[in-house]
């Protein structure tokens, strides 16, 4: 059994995390600003379709893409440079929810169902959320959303209607996260994909102790407009 928290419940420590399913921690609460940014700093996320209860989980291994690490295979190199795309940088945060929760090709459903999307509109409106976004012919063709406190990045969802835009949009996020200082990205569970981009999984232990140090640099937090060079 996992324990049911209360709205003013602390969360149980990590390491009571279940082995399967793997890294599910806790149950209920709520979505709040305060409550999301408190499960951040201690490496718990939510993930949960919109007929459950709110579900938190810190899985063991973490992944994780060390921004000097990132792998970029040649025709993916070739696109970030010629596919035309235009980056932005929190430009259209509700477009890049909406692209993450539409229904994927393989015919699986979403788990951002509306309290979720409302829940990081509120945090990206407070400066804490941020969409990277890529642009083609005025049409918005991919991207990709996360959480930053301190130097700590927290990757959420990405989506493409077009070939390599969510890419393309993690080479962006990586290329502003190293000018930003930021050393890596929480991808939180492994993926082909991530794994193919240079993304591994560390011991939740190691990513903890990574974790209590980024997330108490004073970095301010609001709106990110710098966009980097393509």
């Amino acid at each position: 059994m996992i324990p049911w928290l209360e709205p003013d419940d602390p969360f149980p420590a990590v390491e009571r995390a279940l082995r399967e399913p793997p890294g599910l921690l806790c149950a209920g609460a709520d979505l709040s600003p305060r409550r999301l940014l408190a499960a951040y700093r201690r490496g718990i996320f939510p993930w949960f379709s919109g007929a459950e209860p709110i579900l938190w989980w810190s899985p063991d291994p973490r992944m994780v893409l060390y921004c000097d690490e990132l792998k970029l295979p040649r025709s993916l190199a070739k696109n970030v440079r010629n596919k035309g795309y235009e980056v932005r940088i929190d430009a259209d945060f509700a477009g890049v929810l909406e692209g993450c929760a539409a229904p994927r090709r393989d015919g699986g459903g979403t788990w951002l169902g509306s309290a979720m999307r409302a829940a990081y509109l509120r945090l990206h409106r407070d400066g804490w959320a941020h969409s990277f976004e890529c642009w083609r012919e005025g049409a918005l063709a991919g991207g990709l959303y996360g959480v930053a406190i301190g130097r700590m990045f927290y990757g959420e969802s990405m989506f493409a209607r077009a070939t390599d835009a969510s890419k393309v949009a993690l080479v962006a996020l990586v290329q502003e996260l190293r000018g930003r200082g930021f050393p890596l990205i929480d991808c939180q569970v492994r993926t082909p994909l991530l794994a193919s981009l240079g993304g591994r999984e560390i011991p939740r232990r190691d990513f903890l102790r990574r974790l209590r140090a980024l997330v108490n640099y004073p970095e301010p937090r609001g709106k990110w407009t710098r966009v980097p060079a393509q």
